[in-house]
């Protein structure tokens, strides 16, 4: 029997692809979570053979997740399940050692083959993310920029429409520092000013508004 966790935040989502897997022939899923630190609870009692894992979770960027996971339940294969279709991400989650991506509105026969897929120790991408990342071109982002946490303090307060000068007042550093990680920030990003930065970071669940 193949044992299959998902984590995703979407109540309904999460119920739904439950019901459809449940059903699958060899197929059990002994575990469902809307947050990492219920994943990670789970983890602790629970061997798993599959992981679907989305991206965008409650309380974190699932991207940081993947190498602590595979370094503690090395045989656990994860599969990403996302809406995000840039290729900064789905190479992201590769790269930190993910073993499929599939696409939201994928499929079911293709959530299904892909679980059986990487249970083989091949990777597994959707039609759709196959096409986005056979149509990667030279510009832009080749992966989720890795972020300190003094660089998503400053974009969540730069997010808010604060100043340099109330950055560093708020933070306690000087409006040196504070100008010296925008600028970092906006090289990371390969932007030309940081309100592209802040709108990116968003969208990959680097920084929160509150």
């Amino acid at each position: 029997m193949i044992k299959i966790a998902i984590t995703d935040d979407h109540p309904l989502l999460l119920e739904g692809l439950k019901n459809i897997l449940s059903q699958q022939e060899n197929f059990a899923v002994v575990g469902c979570y809307s947050s990492s630190s219920e994943l990670f609870t789970g983890l602790e009692n629970q061997i798993l053979d599959v992981l679907l894992l989305d991206i965008n979770l409650s309380d974190g960027n699932s991207i940081d997740l993947i190498k602590p996971i595979l370094k503690k339940y090395p045989a656990t294969q994860i599969m990403i399940l996302s809406v995000h279709n840039e290729f900064a991400v789905i190479n992201s989650t590769l790269e930190e050692g993910a073993m499929g991506y599939i696409q939201k509105n994928a499929l079911v026969s293709e959530i299904i083959s892909g679980i059986q897929t990487i249970l083989t120790g091949e990777k597994f991408l959707c039609n759709q993310t196959k096409r986005i990342v056979e149509m990667k071109t030279k510009s832009g982002l080749n992966a989720v920029p890795k972020l300190t946490r003094r660089e998503k303090e400053i974009l969540m307060e730069a997010s808010l429409g604060l100043t340099t000068i109330q950055i560093a007042d708020k933070l306690c550093i000087s409006p040196h520092t504070v100008e010296s990680h925008r600028k970092n920030l906006i090289v990371k990003f390969k932007t030309s000013n940081l309100s592209t930065a802040i709108k990116l970071a968003m969208e990959y669940g680097l920084v929160r508004t509150q």
